[in-house]
């Protein structure tokens, strides 16, 4: 497939934090009214799909729109951007590029350009398609999760420089643009609940599918049992499976109370009487977004008792088939190179299950 049948954001193209920034009524309501009235800042860091063109040079010729958009959690774009519509009650910034640009979910590296070297020459020492450690150096992964390489790596040292030299100024346009507006965001949001109390919540909004990719674009193997995602979402707070301390040295984002009641305001905002489709810390713990606004709450706990605001971070882990729906799942479950067309109405009924769980976890408070 060219690289003209993959989605490509024009060359030059800069985001601004009003593009990426979303509330309901932005006619009649500014950003600051926004926040004055709500007490949720959702992030979506993985949402982008879109490739920057500048880059397009460096991908692989075997990339499909099927990996590109597989290697992404595009599912929760339109519904993130829709839920922010109908509720007034949050503000919602999602990222525009994708996560092969730089992944805002894990740790900024202290040099972009290092990290990224050095997992291409891990990945170049594997092979195609070979596992590779990238630990430590995956904010910017030349492989998808089921290793498929996604850039084609240049031969020469010059050639790899000049790759990293791209993606790290390609970054300034998009990703660092939500890094940015995101944390602001954050800020605001704080200022407010300092003068005003009340109830402060950060959500980092995720999806993933519970099986990966082959060679002929099915999305199809089964992940390991450990890793699969319960039905619908798993909530998570860096604790165990109740929310609890699970490691004193890495304690909950959110009081595992408020992240329990949270869970049960989502089975019945999905309408689910299956405990087992909304669990807690399975099969992720929570990554980068939640774990910095954590420590940040925490080092803010006295003040914010003072000020009688609650503070709280939670990681939301959506099941990407239930996301999409059974048909559009099976879809991709078969061999191709496309990706589906999204179901303006599923997307609309997700969103306000959204809305629906949030107005129940408020309502318990």
């Amino acid at each position: 497939m060219a690289a003209t049948d993959l989605d490509l954001i024009p060359a030059g193209t800069v985001f601004t934090p009003a593009q990426i920034v979303h509330y309901a009524d932005p006619e009649a309501r500014t950003l600051d009214e926004a926040i004055g009235e709500a007490d949720v800042l959702v992030s979506a860091p993985h949402a982008g799909a879109a490739i920057p063109e500048e880059v397009a040079e460096f991908l692989a010729p075997e990339l499909t729109r099927r990996l590109q958009y597989d290697f992404s959690d595009v599912s929760t774009a339109a519904v993130v951007r829709r839920w922010a519509e109908i509720d007034p009650r949050i503000v919602a910034v999602v990222n525009p590029h994708p996560r092969l640009v730089r992944d805002p979910n894990r740790p900024k590296p202290a040099d972009p350009r290092a990290d990224l070297a050095a997992a291409v020459e891990r990945v170049r020492e594997a092979g195609p398609w070979q596992p590779v450690d990238l630990a430590g150096v995956d904010a910017i992964r030349p492989v998808t999760f089921s290793f498929f390489p996604i850039l084609r790596i240049p031969e020469t040292e010059a050639g790899v420089q000049r790759l990293v030299d791209t993606f790290a100024t390609t970054a300034a346009q998009g990703v660092d643009v939500y890094e940015r507006t995101r944390d602001e965001l954050t800020d605001r949001f704080l200022e407010h609940g300092f003068a005003h109390g009340g109830s402060f919540t950060r959500l980092s909004f995720h999806d993933t599918m519970n099986t990966t990719t082959t060679r002929d674009g099915a999305v199809a193997v089964p992940r390991a049992e450990q890793d699969r995602l319960p039905s619908i979402v798993a909530l998570s707070n860096r604790g165990d499976h109740r929310g609890e301390e699970r490691d004193p040295e890495d304690p909950p984002t959110m009081p595992p109370e408020r992240l329990r009641r949270l869970a049960a305001a989502h089975r019945a905002g999905f309408e689910s009487a299956d405990a087992a489709s909304v669990l807690l810390n399975q099969p992720y713990l929570g990554s980068q977004e939640i774990r910095a606004d954590g420590a940040r709450f925490r080092r803010l706990a006295d003040a914010a008792t003072d000020a009688g605001l609650r503070l709280g971070a939670v990681q939301a882990e959506f099941l990407r088939e239930f996301l999409l729906g059974a048909a559009a799942a099976e879809a991709l479950h078969e061999p191709g190179t496309g990706w589906i067309v999204e179901d303006g109405a599923r997307v609309d009924a997700l969103a306000h299950a959204c809305k629906r769980s949030w107005d129940a976890f408020r309502d318990e408070r």
